[in-house]
């Protein structure tokens, strides 16, 4: 290493810029986060520069830095955007004693600012020395992505409770009731019922650690989206992370299945219509099992928990058993199908509202108001209505509906392996038995794709 890394002490300490322009506010935006003294060294200064010291968050001196302005600097930057006045005060700042950091010129460097994830007071930085900036920067927004805004709340309360977890003896026990904390008590206690639960939850999860009881279970019923794991909420991410259980539906892709962590038990629940099933008893039994042993349990679904899910069924069986447990939404396939091919679900002057329906109930094929449905200009998007589709076009056109209605389903919306077929409704059960779709499909009616996509197999031709 040619950098090593420190995290230097500023509280209260004196840190000077020079400069007035970008370069100085870019800096500042970072700087600003310290608990250190500010002052500012610029003849001609951005507004932000002088809004801010008007807040007083900063000093604002208007004028170019001047030998013995650095004297009692824990830091230095020379932010000119002028290779020439940096050099000039970076010299003066050095004969100050202060270490000095030259934007954008390495060598010239005695520290360089590190990319920085902050989660106050759990702080990450990261830095390549100079040599790949544009990697450090993704590397930070990948941290940012995984790590709870709610973390640093987290630590700032359990360092005010060290002393009392003192009382548990050092070693395992400590770690996993800290472990405890920081996974799950934490977050779920935040979620529920803000900072103010907080140190009541700390003092429960103890009182648990020293008495030697068992952890209890809890259940997470949470949206997989419609396949694509970037589309995966970053808190369905972070449960993914930490389930010991989890209970998923055929929808959900195995790229998604792949981010849960190594030691889970992953069970398939997998529904297929008209097929083989597991039965939703017996789903409800699995979840209430594994829970009622101590695990975290996710139930994870395809789309969204609360778009054709079962989720009030699954939501009533942990109430019976007195588990706690969670929704956490998912993108649903409709909104997925609707990005595919370009369409917004609702459109000014074409339709204020979006029918979502389903093709088949527990009974076989679900009824309808087919008459609204039937009306011009109306749009729905259909789950499961593959296999009803001649069933779904003789109501709607008994109703009135017009033959020519656009009709597109999609398949594995959001997926490597997605596809469109772009039809009407007269041709629909036809297009579609063309098609032999083996993956989920999502009828939009009303919605056309916005352009042809060459590259996917479009099934489309004029009404004739």
């Amino acid at each position: 290493m040619d950098h090593f890394p420190i995290f230097l002490a500023v509280q209260g300490r004196h840190i000077v810029v020079s400069g007035g322009g970008e370069a100085a506010l870019a800096k500042l935006r970072l700087l600003l986060k310290t608990t250190a003294r500010i002052t500012v060294y610029a003849a001609e200064a951005l507004p932000a520069l002088t809004d801010l010291a008007a807040e007083g968050r900063l000093t604002l001196v208007d004028r170019a830095l001047a030998p013995g302005d650095a004297a009692d600097a824990a830091l230095f930057y020379a932010a000119n955007d002028d290779a020439k006045e940096d050099a000039r005060v970076a010299s003066f700042a050095r004969a100050d004693g202060a270490l000095v950091n030259w934007v954008d010129n390495l060598e010239e460097s005695a520290f360089i600012t590190p990319a920085i994830v902050d989660r106050d007071p759990v702080t990450i930085a990261i830095g390549t020395e100079g040599a790949a900036p544009v990697l450090a920067r993704a590397i930070k927004a990948d941290l940012e992505a995984r790590l709870s805004p709610t973390l640093g709340l987290a630590a700032r309360i359990g360092k005010g409770f060290r002393a009392a977890a003192d009382a548990l003896p050092m070693g395992r026990k400590r770690r996993d009731f800290w472990a405890e904390y920081y996974s799950d008590i934490a977050p779920q206690t935040i979620e529920k019922e803000g900072e103010a639960g907080l140190v009541p939850a700390l003092a429960t999860l103890l009182d648990r650690h020293l008495s030697g009881t068992a952890s209890p279970g809890r259940v997470d019923l949470v949206g997989a989206g419609p396949g694509d794991p970037e589309l995966l909420t970053l808190k369905a991410r972070r449960l993914l992370d930490r389930a010991d259980v989890v209970i998923h539906d055929r929808l959900v892709s195995p790229a998604i299945l792949e981010l849960a962590r190594r030691e889970a038990l992953l069970v398939d629940a997998g529904k297929t219509g008209f097929g083989p099933s597991m039965a939703q008893q017996e789903i409800c039994r699995l979840m209430v099992a594994h829970a009622a042993e101590g695990a975290h349990v996710v139930r994870l679904k395809g789309g969204d928990p609360s778009v054709f899910g079962r989720l009030d069924e699954e939501i009533a069986a942990l109430d019976g058993a007195g588990l706690d447990w969670s929704v956490v939404p998912g993108v649903t396939a409709a909104s997925a199908a609707a990005a595919q091919i370009g369409q917004s679900l609702t459109k000014r002057d074409r339709n204020s509202s979006l029918r979502v329906l389903t093709g088949h109930d527990m009974q076989g094929f679900a009824e309808q108001d087919w008459r609204g449905l039937a009306r011009p200009g109306t749009v729905a998007a259909i789950y499961m209505g593959a296999r009803g589709a001649r069933f779904i076009q003789g109501r709607l056109m008994m109703h009135g509906a017009a033959p020519e209605t656009p009709v597109t389903a999609v398949e594995n919306a959001s997926r490597p392996d997605a596809r469109v077929i772009a039809t009407s409704l007269a041709r629909l059960p036809a297009d579609l038995d063309t098609a032999a779709a083996q993956g989920p499909v999502i009828l939009l009616y009303g919605l056309a794709p916005r352009a042809a996509q060459a590259a996917l197999p479009l099934l489309q031709e004029e009404f004739a």
